[in-house]
């Protein structure tokens, strides 16, 4: 049976893929994603720091319309939208070399009780009948100058990623003077692509909820864990929670990578127990505040399960890098926008990816299912209707 389009013409698209077996469809699909990543691997020096720049532009952009709003000229608003951005990135910047710089500094401090903790868990692990070979091998990987050598390498790897803001600086300075004629290009587009503008707006807004979202409760997290870090005596709180306001736009492992410099720290000030109190605090704080409240208020913007959350961050990172990381969501966002939103035929996935009905993101209840007929009626019924007789009677009438 065909499919007419609304000129009144058979729409080409079921046709064309009723020509084409399924899974070679699947297969020139993979090919494509595949060679896609790899041009995605091989061109990120360009692609992270570029998409950076967008969504930062992005971010502040309501801010660009409220000016212009007020009768402000245009170019007061993208004056405004580009220095907003650049401070954006000097305090991103300068909290995380802050951060390595003052790791740096301290661990070289704690030499000595670096030994001494080596010495012990070299014992600890001989009193567990560990061979002494594995143990001398532990030890030597553990060597505190193997340590101060990986901060050493970490910190020249965030300097010449510095190498990169210049770039993003030059660029958010062109994106910010065409923020201004982007709205009306975009509103002329819709009359030829209502959906894909639709999508790119509905990626935009999304962006925003969950970046602001993320620098909010990362700002609170950030204050507790400096309070809780000072009360427990690690050197560097203010630092580490800086840290832990960088880290939060990192979904799920974000914490987990801002509670390692203070534990090391508390290890070798305090010893175990310190180290021990640390994690179980940051662990709670993080937990109640990352895990409980904070999706709350970013459930509707992602529209992402957990398990996908997890898994595009895993993949961005490995695709793009550090910065991957970061813009691990507003990247998936984009693509769902893309190659979902913008598809009729696609839209069905949207359910899968977010694990939300429309109805239960509507009213805030799910749906409410229909039960299923007997299966015997069912079979009946089709079996009637194919054959072009009246329909099946209703289950409790006798059949004419």
């Amino acid at each position: 049976m065909s499919v007419t389009s609304g000129a009144g013409g058979v729409d080409p698209v079921p046709r064309l893929r009723a020509t084409i077996p399924r899974p070679l469809v699947i297969l020139l699909g993979l090919a494509g994603v595949t060679l896609a990543v790899a041009g995605m691997r091989e061109g990120a020096w360009l692609i992270a720091p570029t998409f950076l720049g967008i969504i930062l532009v992005v971010l502040v952009s309501p801010v660009r319309v409220r000016v212009e709003r007020l009768g402000a000229p245009i170019w007061l608003g993208a004056v405004v939208t580009i220095l907003l951005v650049y401070l954006i990135i000097v305090a991103l910047v300068g909290s995380v070399v802050l951060s390595f710089a003052q790791l740096a500094q301290l661990v070289p401090e704690y030499a000595p009780e670096m030994a001494d903790r080596v010495d012990d868990a070299g014992g600890w692990l001989s009193g567990l009948g560990v061979p002494a070979e594995q143990v001398d091998a532990t030890v030597a990987a553990l060597d505190p100058g193997k340590v101060v050598g990986l901060l050493t390498d970490l910190a020249s790897g965030v300097i010449n990623a510095l190498a990169g803001v210049a770039f993003i600086a030059t660029l958010v300075l062109f994106i910010g003077v065409d923020a201004g004629r982007f709205p009306r290009s975009l509103f002329a587009a819709r009359l030829e692509r209502p959906g894909i503008v639709d999508a790119l707006t509905s990626f935009a807004k999304g962006t925003r909820i969950y970046l602001t979202v993320s620098a909010v409760f990362g700002l609170i997290v950030a204050v507790i864990d400096a309070v809780v870090l000072s009360l427990l005596g690690i050197p560097g709180a203010f630092v580490w929670g800086v840290l832990a306001f960088v880290t939060n736009f990192i979904p799920n492992i974000g914490f987990v990578i801002g509670v390692i410099p203070p534990a090391i720290i508390g290890l070798l000030e305090g010893g175990p127990s310190l180290m021990l109190a640390v994690i179980a605090l940051y662990s709670v704080i993080n937990v109640v505040i990352q895990s409980i409240i904070q999706p709350k208020f970013q459930a509707d913007a992602l529209g992402l399960t957990t398990t996908l959350t997890f898994l595009s961050l895993v993949f961005w990172a490995w695709v793009l890098g550090p910065l991957g990381a970061l813009l691990a969501l507003p990247l998936t966002l984009l693509v769902k926008a893309l190659l979902v939103d913008v598809d009729p035929h696609a839209r069905w996935l949207g359910p899968l990816l977010s694990g939300v009905d429309d109805t239960e993101r509507q009213t805030g209840r799910p749906p409410v299912v229909a039960p299923a007929e007997s299966s015997d009626a069912e079979v009946d019924r089709d079996t009637t209707s194919a054959a072009g007789d009246t329909p099946a009677a209703p289950p409790n009438e006798p059949r004419r």
